[in-house]
């Protein structure tokens, strides 16, 4: 009874109650949700700030880049009417100083005027010393950028002068002194021994030797006059060439000289150039200058450097023009590209002096501002009621047009017609190349150089080095993780999986540097050696797995589980030891003792030091750490649950890795592939030292490479700030951080796919 009552009593009593409202309580739980909302609102402000910096850079990139495809810009001031128009005689050529301070105006009276280009005032008027009772027939000037000019009289002479510009600061004002001066003497030299006009001139300077070419009707003549000074003496002698040439048979329109005074372009008839050698004094051959057989040639120039010739015809067609090799070898006379600027007439072409780029005008007064190498027509404006003369400065950002008794002022706003579409990712026919090329050549040492900035084969080599890097680390860091993840005993996972995530630690300019000052070497001298260690390591370790499943199983089982991987190490180490000692014997057998020699003899393939196969391990080896890092994370996070489920149900661990653990793992997989191959793309200090920087378009494993990012490391220090080049070099910072923006966001979306997919496992 008493038990029962007992029990009772215990029955009825409550439990004692635990408070959890206690001040302790209270105040950990205060605490708890403050660092809840701090982490919430940093992880929150953290990712947006990134967001934001990234969204800056973004527009930055694009504020920088943008220039580059505006148009260009022309701005017509007041026209000028001085009084020395009145008897200054017919112009036949406008020149303008660098400064845009002073004008120079030849006429056909043989005199060379100099005026204010702000008001028009007269400054100076300089006689040219020509023969009494002569006038002057026609006027020729060397290539854009020389200020040497050659005039063509009534009595079959020439004369040759050239025209300069002081400076000096009296009274610490600026004063612009023109000067004529006569390189060739005073007395003109004499082309055609008949006293005929010479109704077209030409002339070139090639370091002591003047050339000077001149027409009567379809007859030429061709002068060549050496100059050569005496070391000892001084004394300078000069000799006198005559060119004999084939006959013309119909009427020269202009006559041009190439810069190395190999050629001589004869534009002649209606829209026919004939193109003669100055080396054998040959016919190179007759060409066709335009398919309209109505239409024919009204203007034509040279470009700067005098390689091109542009030609513009009745119809406002223009056309450029240069010598190329044809696949036979010879040389011929081709045509690259067109340009429309109207229906008029073209009557003048001007070609600026520093830059592949021209004005025209036509006989209805527009203006046309055009690109060679971008193949750009950047603007046609009227500027004028009808045809005029025009002179462009040698900064090209200034016009001078004669017309109808007046000076029109013209300000031309053009700083970057070099770039375009085609420009950048299409093959271009540049100067003196046999075809169209993917080319980057951004600076020369002259100003007639030619810019080649086409972003395409910096885009291919940073593809080709993350390719071949890929190549090498996706396989080892996969296989790595899911060996380290998912076999490996958890005691010697702690000690493998830090080892080499602090491989990532390791800068990548020391590996860049080690890459380039030994391995390229090594590599050049070990070839054999080197495919022989790729080709052996993995048979060498499938076979010592084949021989360690025949061992004894009392001797396997000495070997704790997961610890397999350590017997592995003496057979690394002594495949690659056996491959590299073999290296020189297969090179002898096999290779005639230099298998670097082979490959470019006889299978025609060009090795240099520094090429893809050693960007190939040097940077391989740097983004092994980052895929295997993230890659082993997903797989040793699959839930256990279904590795022992998939084992419980009889598969195989290989069944249960190959079909539960990698599909469930996946994502994260693919993740760790992707941002490799973002660091591969954005790697810069191992491909700058490893490469050889050479940018060019070919697949070839023992060729160098140049990337984007490598470039803008290299040549944005010699870059002038906001240049041409300067903003090419952030178009290719823009395209990298576009391809990665891409790329990464094509990436998250598989990734949201897979693991959709595969959660259900």
């Amino acid at each position: 009874m008493n038990d029962l009552a007992n029990s009772t009593m215990n029955q009825q009593t409550p439990p004692e109650r635990i408070d959890f409202n206690t001040p302790e309580l209270q105040r950990k739980r205060r605490i708890r949700a403050f660092k809840d909302r701090l982490t919430r609102w940093y992880v929150l402000v953290g990712g947006l700030a990134v967001l934001a910096a990234i969204t800056l850079i973004f527009f930055f990139l694009a504020y920088v880049v943008f220039p580059l495809f505006k148009g260009a810009h022309l701005n017509t001031e007041q026209a000028l009417t001085p009084a020395w128009m009145q008897d200054a005689g017919k112009p036949l050529m406008l020149g303008l100083e660098e400064q845009n301070l002073v004008g120079m105006r030849i006429s056909d009276k043989g005199q060379v005027l100099f005026f204010d280009t702000q008001g028009g005032a007269e400054l100076a008027r300089v006689d040219l010393p020509i023969p009494a009772g002569t006038t002057v027939a026609s006027i020729g000037r060397d290539q854009p950028g020389s200020p040497l000019t050659l005039i063509g009289l009534s009595n079959g002479q020439a004369l040759a002068f050239r025209n300069s510009y002081k400076i000096t600061w009296p009274d610490n004002k600026k004063t612009i002194t023109p000067l004529i001066d006569y390189p060739y003497g005073q007395a003109p030299m004499v082309l055609d021994p008949q006293g005929r006009a010479l109704e077209h001139v030409s002339l070139n300077l090639n370091d002591t030797t003047l050339v000077v070419a001149a027409s009567t009707g379809a007859e030429l003549h061709v002068l060549k006059l050496a100059q050569e000074e005496n070391m000892m003496t001084g004394e300078t002698t000069s000799e006198e060439t005559r060119i004999q040439l084939p006959k013309m048979t119909e009427k020269v329109k202009a006559i041009f000289i190439d810069p190395r005074q190999q050629w001589l372009y004869v534009i002649n008839g209606r829209a026919q150039a004939d193109v003669f050698s100055l080396r054998d004094n040959s016919l190179n051959g007759r060409y066709k200058l335009l398919e309209d057989g109505n239409a024919e040639v009204t203007a034509s120039t040279q470009l700067v450097g005098g390689i091109s010739l542009i030609i513009g015809s009745s119809t406002g067609h223009l056309g450029q023009w240069f010598m190329a090799r044809d696949p036979d070898g010879e040389p011929r006379f081709k045509h690259i590209r067109d340009f429309q600027m109207g229906k008029s007439p073209v009557v003048q072409i001007a070609a600026e002096e520093r830059r592949k780029g021209f004005i025209a005008l036509d006989a209805s007064g527009q203006m046309g501002v055009f690109h060679s190498t971008a193949h750009r027509t950047l603007l046609v404006d009227k500027v004028a009621e009808g045809a005029g003369i025009m002179a462009l400065s040698p900064r090209a950002n200034r016009i001078f047009v004669e017309e109808g008794g007046k000076l029109l002022p013209i300000e031309l706003d053009n700083p970057h017609p070099e770039v375009s579409w085609s420009a950048l990712w299409e093959k271009v026919w540049y100067e003196n190349y046999e075809k169209p090329s993917y080319v980057w050549q951004s600076t020369a040492a002259n100003s007639d150089f030619e810019p080649k900035l086409s972003l395409a084969p910096l885009t291919f080599g940073t593809l080709k080095a993350a390719f071949y890097a890929m190549l090498l680390a996706a396989p080892l860091a996969i296989a790595a993780a899911i060996y380290t993840a998912y076999f490996m005993a958890p005691s010697m996972r702690r000690k493998v999986k830090p080892v080499i995530e602090l491989m990532e630690a390791m800068p990548t300019v020391i590996l860049g540097f080690f890459a380039g000052l030994f391995l390229a070497p090594y590599v050049e001298g070990h070839l054999p050696g080197i495919f022989s260690l790729l080709i052996l390591t993995p048979v060498g370790i499938l076979l010592a797995g084949f021989l360690w499943t025949k061992l004894p199983e009392s001797l396997r089982l000495r070997v704790p589980d997961g610890w397999e991987s350590t017997i592995l190490i003496p057979v690394i180490l002594l495949v690659g030891w056996f491959a590299l000692y073999m290296s020189p014997f297969l090179e002898t057998w096999w290779f005639g003792g230099d298998m670097r020699l082979w490959i470019s003899n006889d299978l025609g393939i060009t090795y240099d030091q520094r090429n893809a196969l050693v960007v190939g391990l040097a940077m391989g080896f740097a983004v092994i750490p980052n895929i295997y890092s993230i890659a082993e994370d997903a797989v040793f996070s699959v839930p256990r649950g279904l590795t022992l489920g998939s084992l419980a149900l009889g598969a195989t661990p290989w069944q249960t890795l190959t079909r539960v653990v990698i599909l469930t793992a996946s994502p994260g997989i693919f993740s760790a592939l992707m941002i490799g191959l973002g660091r591969a793309v954005g790697e810069t200090m191992i491909v700058l030292m490893a490469t050889g920087n050479t940018p060019i378009m070919e697949m070839n494993l023992f060729e160098g490479l140049r990337t984007l990012a490598a470039n803008v490391a290299v040549e944005m220090p010699e870059s002038e700030v906001g240049g041409t080049h300067y903003r090419v070099l952030f178009l290719s910072a823009l395209v990298l951080l576009l391809f990665t923006f891409v790329m990464n966001t094509a990436a998250e979306l598989i990734r949201q796919r897979l693991r959709k997919k595969y959660s259900s496992l």
